[in-house]
Parts: C-alpha cells; structure tokens; sequence
C-alpha cells in the first residue's frame, strides 16, 4: 500500500472502510475515496456504481491524493462534491492552515503563503510533500480543477466563466489541463447539462456530513437573523453580503433528500464563487463529524439516550460579525442581543445591489459612540475592536484581541474557527 493511503492505520481500521464502501454507508461519504485500478477512476464511498472487487481497490484519504496517482473523478457520484474530508485532522496545524490557504481561489504565491505561514517556500514544499504526498503546486491545480469540474455539471456557467471563477485565465488553459490530467474536455463534463446566459444566478450544491440536524440548525439561525441582512424559513437560509468588497446574495435550501443544500448564488464577481461557498458551510457546520460529537457528549456524561443525532454549531458569516455580537451579547439575553445587532445594521450597515449587509469594520470605527444605546463602557469596547480589525490586514487574533482594553479570558461566546477537527472555543468577556 502507498505511503499516502492511510498511513498510520491499523488493519482493523482499514477493513472498517472497505465494509463502509461495500455497503455505501453514508456516515463514511468525505473521510476517505476508493480508487478503481482497472477504470482509472476514484469514487466516493456511496458511490451507486457496480462495486469492484476488493483487489481492484485502492483507498486515499483525500481526492487530491488519488488524482495525483494517476485516478480521474467519477462522473456519476463526483467526488469534488463530496462532504469535506477530516482524514487529516490529527496533523500539525500548519499543514491544515496550509491546505487551507493553498485551497483558496483565486489561487495566491506560494511564496506569499509561506510567508503567511511564517516558514519557508521550501520548508513548506517539504511538509506537504511529506504529509500529503503533494506539492503545493498540485495542491493548487487540483483543488482548481475539482472545482471546475463541479461548476461546469452543477451550474449553467459558460465555459469562460467557470474557468475564470476556478482561477484559470482563459477557457483554454482550463482545457489544456483537464486534458493532461483527466484526459478530459470541458464538453465531455458538461454532456447533460444545458447553458443560459439569461440568469445571473448560480446554482451549486453543498454537501453535509450526515447525519445533519436542519431542525436544530434552523432554530439556532432563526432565534439569531438579523431581518434587515438574512432571513431564514422552514428550509432555507438567505443572506445578502460582501466579499472582498464584492456584493453577493445566496439562498441555500435543505434537500433532505440528497442530504445538503441546493445553493443559490449571485455574485458581482463569479471569481468569489469558490470563497463564499467555502463561508457558507462554515456557517452552517456541514463538515463536522458527527461521530466525533457523539463521543465528545458521550465522554463528558452525556447518556446514550438523551444524545441528538446531527447536532451542529452554526456560525456567523465574519470573524468581525462574530466579535460585534460578543460585544454586544454581554449579560443581556439571545432575543436583546439580537436586537442591539439589528440596531448596528440600522446605524452603520450599507446597501449593495442586492440589499442591506452587516456594517464592516470601518463603518463601525466611524459610528458615533452614542449611536447605540449601550453602557459607555460597551461602546468604548465596540469602537476598539473596530478600530483593531481596520488596522490589521487578516483578523486579529486570540492574544491581539486579549491585548484590547475592555476584552478579558472570561466565559462569554464561542468563536467558531474553520479547518480544525471540531470547534474551538474562544472565550472572550467585557470588563466593566
């Protein structure tokens, strides 16, 4: 077996994933792939295909790792829609920060992300080569393609446009490397799907981990929307945005069904197609691990039969969102915080094309201190953590925040941070 698949799982665990793909149990859909040596090809779990003989099998962990031993995605269950995987969840953190950074469209200088990182391009070359069995070069290239490859068989984007959202600059380069990786063209992806220019609207879908608890979900984004910006329904989630000063409206619609959401996106600029939807599912949780809550909540004394199953921790749309509603939640209820957070939007938010969108950090920066009716303190606290995040280039972070007058270690919100194998809690509180 190949250093890359698995390493560092036991027998036990690797017959668990092959009686997970003779069986297409759902629960398995994103933590591992099944490559077929006598098709070329590589699948889901649930894939609804003959099922190869066992011999004929290989296992990866990721996608990216079974194109880059040679396997093209299966056309049937697309692999590049699949739930995102948490097979790497146990590495270094600056892995999973790379990966992250090298994910992200349109695609930046390694270089430049490892700078980020604070190492070395080539000190970064080695990690990934060594924990992922990629480059960062391919890492880039194959993430660009999975993603074309879903935008030309899920939307009705042209050519053109999927391959300018995915970061190729023009529709023969995206060709050009379909071909040398897949053997493939864009018209054979695209066979059974008809394009329209007439819409501006994208329709994508996003996967969940399954089981995934919309009920719960629904409740908590309900009981939290602020009217002016989102508006959630019995099954759907709307919100209107920016994105790197781009405006943008989404509407995602639970399709219990195909377990996920059926995405509608309108975007000023379809390059922020890949980045947004990457945002919505943080928002919604859809790649948390269920098994991995159920045995968090079993571990801490939670009994068996008062467990939830699918229960998830929805997100806010931005960091800076996150940090207002901290502010303002402070000793007062869920339903007053709310109404402080309208009251912002009402003061400070902006309109694009599309509607009102929550205030970004220099608007509140700007906002009189008695635009809202807050003790002074609060005010003072708010106006900081603007000012904080208009100086920074990428978000403060935990000690920068703690580094703020008025922002304490205290139990206050949970501060959700995507790419970690769960939530992580950071717990901030004002001090008077």
């Amino acid at each position: 077996m190949s250093p890359q698949q698995f390493a560092g799982h036991s027998p036990q665990q690797l017959a668990s994933f092959r009686q997970a793909r003779l069986s297409r149990d759902p629960r398995f859909d994103g933590t591992f792939f099944v490559a077929v040596t006598t098709t070329g090809i590589f699948c889901r779990p649930v894939c609804p295909a003959r099922l190869p003989a066992e011999h004929n099998v290989l296992y990866y962990a990721h996608a990216l790792q079974a194109m880059a031993a040679g396997f093209r995605p299966c056309l049937r269950c697309r692999p590049d829609s699949a739930p995102q995987s948490s097979a790497w969840q146990g590495i270094d953190t600056t892995i999973k920060r790379a990966q992250q950074l090298l994910s992200r469209l349109p695609a930046q200088n390694v270089g430049q992300i490892a700078t980020r990182l604070g190492i070395s391009s080539r000190y970064l070359h080695q990690l990934t080569t060594r924990h992922l069995g990629l480059t960062p070069k391919q890492i880039q290239i194959y993430q660009q393609l999975l993603f074309a490859k879903q935008l030309l068989q899920q939307s009705a984007l042209t050519v053109t446009e999927v391959a300018l959202a995915c970061g190729f600059q023009s529709s023969r380069r995206l060709q050009i490397a379909m071909q040398k990786h897949w053997g493939l063209t864009p018209r054979n992806l695209r066979r059974t799907t008809s394009v329209s220019t007439d819409t501006p609207v994208t329709h994508l879908f996003l996967a969940c981990r399954t089981p995934y608890n919309w009920a719960q979900v629904q409740e908590f984004l309900a009981v939290h929307a602020l009217p002016l910006v989102e508006q959630v329904s019995a099954n759907s989630y709307q919100l209107v945005f920016n994105w790197d000063q781009h405006a943008g409206r989404l509407k995602a619609t639970y399709n219990a069904s195909k377990n996920g959401f059926d995405v509608e996106l309108e975007l000023a600029d379809i390059r922020c197609i890949q980045p947004v939807m990457q945002n919505l599912a943080r928002v919604l949780d859809v790649n948390a691990d269920p098994q991995l809550i159920k045995t968090a909540l079993l571990n801490a004394g939670i009994a068996s039969g008062q467990l939830v199953e699918g229960l998830r921790l929805p997100g806010t749309w931005s960091y800076f969102e996150a940090g207002c509603r901290a502010v303002l939640g402070q000793q007062i209820s869920v339903k007053a915080a709310t109404n402080y957070a309208n009251q912002l939007v009402a003061k400070a938010g902006q309109k694009n094309q599309f509607g009102w969108v929550f205030p970004g950090p220099e608007a509140v920066a700007n906002m009189p201190l008695t635009a809202l009716r807050l003790p002074a303190s609060r005010q003072t606290t708010l106006h900081t953590l603007a000012c904080a995040f208009v100086q920074h280039q990428e978000p403060p972070g935990r000690d920068q925040l703690l580094a703020l007058k008025g922002i304490g270690p205290g139990p206050a919100i949970i501060w959700k941070y995507a790419g970690l194998p769960t939530v992580i809690f950071i717990w901030i509180m004002i001090w008077w």
